[in-house]
């Protein structure tokens, strides 16, 4: 079957080809207003290609923002159901002078494709559309049944799809949900990320006296804000890198040995890390790697520290409040509240008198894992392995894409990230490209992939 597949892609690339190019021409750029109209002009390009390709119960669904494209395809009876994720909005082309040619105007040069969203996430997204019309058009059913849920506020965050997988759990209730939004280690290399970081963003807000005071004549009997803000961050990790915060670590999941080895695999060289970033040392939690670190283990991070005059020069004051705002990469099982209930208990422990302290929370976001030995995984290793002839590295990302987990919690089914993009593809940048091999590849990586569920279930 699947070298009828394969003939099916050659023979009708070059129209594949250009159905792309003209899904790339919309500029559906969903952070920008006045782009509404384009928005919803992509959605009813993104329907009709379904439709083309054979599917059915096609809908333009609406949401408090940019709406959401649904269709399936539910006739394989005793099969799996894989739910299809992906986005059809672009981040904006600027700076318009750095492109070679036209952000939305797709051109292929040396083998790869041109263009806004050419790999994020138009491109590979585009590979499922014409899996389905391979399948279809060649032996007239699939091998498992699909659904897809592609929406429009990715790269503004996906505000509004949360409250939209609460709503229609029932309607994209699925076995396996399985997205291309990533990229491979390399040429030829392909890779499996599993687990993405998850986020708690909050900031601590120092109050002192009712207003700024003369710092000298209050210096030295009143207790500075930004003093008291100091002490309490400096009271947030050990000498050892650890996160001093009691609790915080008690739903880390270990590493297991086989994921250690795996990292192994893509562990990056730490001094030509700490080169490339011009400092003298790495500085991390100590017993683990550079990757371990970034991409397995949660963080702390104190990434803004305000308080005080900052005009030019120096205005001698006692400040009336001082701020930190702090970014905690989450790993699985981590909660995002329990984390931020640890930091305010932490806090109130270690306060200086003479302020008050008010913690307010503002980002959350879970952590999110399928395990590596998961028959889904291995599925997809298998069909990696079938298509570029190597078995597929196993990463993390030190990142978050929260509707991932949001996705897997809601609707109880593993997550397989099967991305085609590369590194140095310039996603969000000028002149993003995809390299239309892995356009080829990708296709028959799919194909594998929901023939090996099917036969799984035979």
């Amino acid at each position: 079957m699947i070298e009828t597949l394969k003939t099916y892609f050659e023979q009708h690339r070059d129209n594949h080809i250009e159905e792309l190019m003209q899904f790339l021409r919309i500029p559906s750029i969903s952070a920008v207003a006045e782009h509404k109209a384009d928005m919803q002009r992509c959605a009813d390009w993104t329907a009709q290609a379904l439709k083309h390709a054979g599917l059915e119960n096609i809908e333009i669904m609406a949401t408090d923002g940019h709406p959401v494209v649904y269709a399936d395809w539910l006739h394989a009876p005793g099969q799996p159901t894989v739910l299809i994720y992906g986005h059809y909005d672009v981040q904006p082309a600027e700076p318009l002078e750095l492109w070679s040619t036209p952000p939305f105007e797709p051109v292929i040069h040396d083998g790869k494709l041109f263009g806004r969203g050419s790999t994020d996430d138009k491109g590979q997204l585009f590979l499922y559309v014409k899996a389905v019309e391979a399948f279809l058009r060649t032996h007239g059913s699939l091998p498992v049944n699909v659904k897809f849920c592609i929406e429009g506020e990715e790269e503004i965050a996906s505000k509004n799809l949360p409250p939209f997988i609460d709503k229609q759990a029932g309607k994209l209730q699925a076995d396996i949900i399985t997205l291309s939004d990533t990229q491979m280690q390399g040429p030829g290399k392909p890779a499996l990320m599993y687990g993405l970081r998850g986020l708690a963003g909050f900031e601590i807000i120092v109050e002192g006296a009712n207003s700024d005071l003369h710092s000298g004549l209050f210096g030295g009997a009143v207790q500075n804000p930004i003093h008291a803000l100091s002490k309490l961050l400096s009271s947030f990790h050990d000498d050892d890198g650890r996160v001093a915060v009691k609790g915080f670590y008690d739903r880390v999941i270990a590493l297991s040995e086989k994921e250690r080895e795996a990292f192994k695999q893509v562990e990056p060289d730490a001094d030509k890390v700490r080169s490339d970033l011009e400092v003298d040392h790495l500085f991390g939690e100590k017993g683990f790697s550079f990757y371990e670190q970034t991409t397995s283990r949660p963080t702390l991070e104190i990434t803004s520290v305000s308080g005080g005059f900052q005009g030019e020069g120096i205005k001698p004051i006692i400040p009336n409040r001082a701020i930190a705002k702090i970014a905690c990469r989450l790993v699985a099982a981590q909660v995002p509240d329990e984390i931020m209930d640890a930091v305010e208990a932490h806090i109130y422990a270690n306060t200086p008198q003479g302020v008050k302290i008010i913690l307010d929370r503002q980002l959350r976001g879970n952590p999110f894992i399928t395990p590596i030995d998961e028959p889904v995984m291995v599925a997809a290793a298998q069909a990696y392995e079938d298509t570029y002839g190597a078995w597929p590295v196993y990463t993390r990302s030190g990142g978050s894409i929260p509707i991932v987990e949001v996705l897997g919690r809601v609707l109880n089914a593993p997550v397989v990230l099967l991305g085609f993009g590369l590194p140095g593809e310039n996603l969000h940048a000028p002149n993003e490209h995809f390299h239309l091999v892995n356009f080829d590849k990708g296709l028959e990586t799919i194909s594998r992939f929901w023939l090996k569920l099917a036969s799984a279930k035979e």
